[in-house]
C-alpha cells in the first residue's frame, strides 16, 4: 500500500433523489466591484464579515458575491447548543467558532466523532441525549435518525431556503453541502473524451493497466461500491470488483493521496470525490489534473453533508436557527471556499472548474441505504480487495 497524506472523508441525486429516502430518513459587503460585467467580492474591513470571505486557497479575487441569505438577515443566536457532529473539527470548527463570535451570547458544544457512531449513540440516548443537533457527513446517518423518530422536522423559515432534492420529504433534515463521486485524470496522459462514460466501462482499459488507483478502504470508497451493488446488482459489482483488480488498479490510504498521485503522474486515472482535485489545484494551480463525470452511475452519486434537529431537544428553537445559519450566504461560501464542497443554496457558486449541479448526470438512488455497508464490506472481502 502506498502512504500518502491523510485527510478527511466525505456523497443526491437531482430530482426526487433525497425524497426517496426521507421515509429512512447575500454576504452583506461594504462594497463591490465589476469587471466585465460581473459583480465580483472587493475584501474589506467589516465585523460581520467572516475571515474566510476574500481570502483562503479557495477563494478568488473574481469570485462572485455570493447569494442566499445572509446572517444578518436571521435572528441572533443565544443560549448553549450541543451538537453531535460527524464533521471534522478541521472541517467546520472554523464556522462554528466564527458563530460564537457573532453571537456573543451563544456557546457551542460540539462533540466530534464518526457520524455513523453518533448516529447509534444519538438513538441509543433516547429522550436522554444531551444533543440539540445532528450533524452528520453524509445522508445515510441522517436518514437513519429520522427513521428513528429522533429528528424534529425544521421549520419552514429553515427548510425553506434549499431546494426539495436536498432535503428529507418530511424535513426532518436538510443538506447543508455536497460531493460528486469523479474520476480525477492527469491531463498529460489522459484527455477527457478517453474516460468512459460509463463506471462500468473501467475494467476494460487495458491500456491504463497499473495506472488507475483508489482508496478502497475508506468511507466514501465503500458508499461508491455500495451504490454500484445497489443500482447494478450484486454479480455486476463482483464481476467489476474482479475486473479492476485483473487491471492492477492502485491502492491507497485516502482520496487526496490518489489525486495527488494522479496529479504527480503516478497514476493515469483514479475515483475520488469531487473536492480532493479541488484541494491539489489549491496548493498546485497549475498541476496537471482535471475532473471527468461518468453518467447515471455508481460514478457519479451525488451526497450530501446535513443536519437534524433532535426531537428530545430542549432548546428546539436554537437548534432550528443553527440549521438555518449552515444554509446562510456566508456558511455556504465557507463550504464552497474552505471544504470545496458543492454549495447548495442558489446564488452560491463552487470553487473551481466545476459544472453546476443541476448539469451533473447523477443516478436516483436512496441515499440512506449507502451506509447500509455490510454486504458490501463482505462482497469486498470476497472478492480480496479488502
Amino acid at each position: 500500500m502506498r502512504d500518502r497524506e491523510s485527510a478527511r472523508d466525505g456523497i443526491v441525486s437531482r430530482r426526487r433523489l433525497l425524497q426517496a429516502g426521507a421515509g429512512v430518513g447575500m454576504v452583506s459587503l461594504a462594497g463591490c466591484n465589476f469587471t466585465g460585467g460581473q459583480e465580483t467580492a472587493t475584501p474589506v474591513e467589516n465585523e460581520d464579515q467572516p475571515p474566510w470571505y476574500g481570502s483562503g486557497p479557495g477563494s478568488f479575487e473574481d469570485r462572485a458575491v455570493p447569494g442566499g441569505t445572509s446572517m444578518a438577515d436571521m435572528p441572533d443566536m443565544s443560549g448553549t447548543l450541543n451538537v453531535y457532529s460527524g464533521r471534522g473539527q478541521g472541517l467546520v470548527g472554523e464556522l462554528l467558532e466564527y458563530l460564537e463570535t457573532r453571537y456573543s451570547n451563544l456557546t457551542i458544544n460540539p462533540t466530534y466523532d464518526n457520524a455513523s457512531r453518533l448516529a447509534n449513540r444519538l438513538v441509543t440516548e433516547g429522550g436522554n441525549t444531551p444533543a440539540d443537533v445532528f450533524y452528520s457527513v453524509n445522508a445515510g446517518a441522517l436518514g437513519f435518525v429520522a427513521n428513528q423518530g429522533s429528528a424534529e422536522p425544521l421549520t419552514e423559515d429553515t427548510y425553506s431556503l434549499i431546494g426539495s432534492e436536498f432535503r428529507a420529504g418530511d424535513n426532518s433534515w436538510v443538506g447543508t453541502s455536497g460531493r460528486a463521486r469523479t474520476v480525477p485524470f492527469n491531463t498529460n496522459a489522459v484527455s477527457e473524451s478517453d474516460v468512459p462514460d460509463s463506471i462500468m466501462d473501467f475494467p476494460d482499459l487495458s491500456q491504463y493497466s497499473g495506472d488507475i488507483g483508489w482508496a478502497p478502504t475508506y468511507g466514501s470508497a465503500k458508499a461508491f461500491v455500495t451504490a454500484m451493488r445497489l443500482l447494478e446488482g450484486e454479480s455486476a459489482t463482483r464481476e467489476w470488483l474482479n475486473g479492476m483488480q485483473d487491471l492492477n488498479i492502485q491502492e491507497y490510504n485516502d482520496e487526496y493521496a490518489v489525486s495527488q498521485a494522479v496529479a504527480d503522474g503516478e497514476l493515469a486515472l483514479g475515483l475520488a470525490n469531487h473536492y480532493y482535485i479541488q484541494r491539489v489545484l489549491a496548493g498546485r494551480s497549475s498541476a496537471p489534473i482535471d475532473t471527468a463525470f461518468t453518467q447515471n452511475d455508481a460514478g457519479t452519486v451525488f451526497n450530501v453533508a446535513g443536519a437534524a434537529r433532535v426531537k428530545a431537544s430542549q432548546n428546539q428553537e436554537l437548534a432550528d436557527l443553527f440549521v438555518r445559519h449552515l444554509l446562510s450566504s456566508e456558511a455556504q461560501e465557507y463550504f464552497a471556499i474552505k471544504t470545496f464542497e458543492y454549495p447548495l443554496v442558489d446564488g452560491v457558486d463552487p470553487v473551481g472548474r466545476l459544472p453546476s449541479i443541476s448539469d451533473l448526470s447523477v443516478p436516483e438512488i436512496d441515499l440512506s441505504k449507502l451506509s447500509e455497508q455490510d454486504a458490501t464490506v463482505e462482497l469486498m472481502r470476497d472478492t480480496g480487495v479488502l
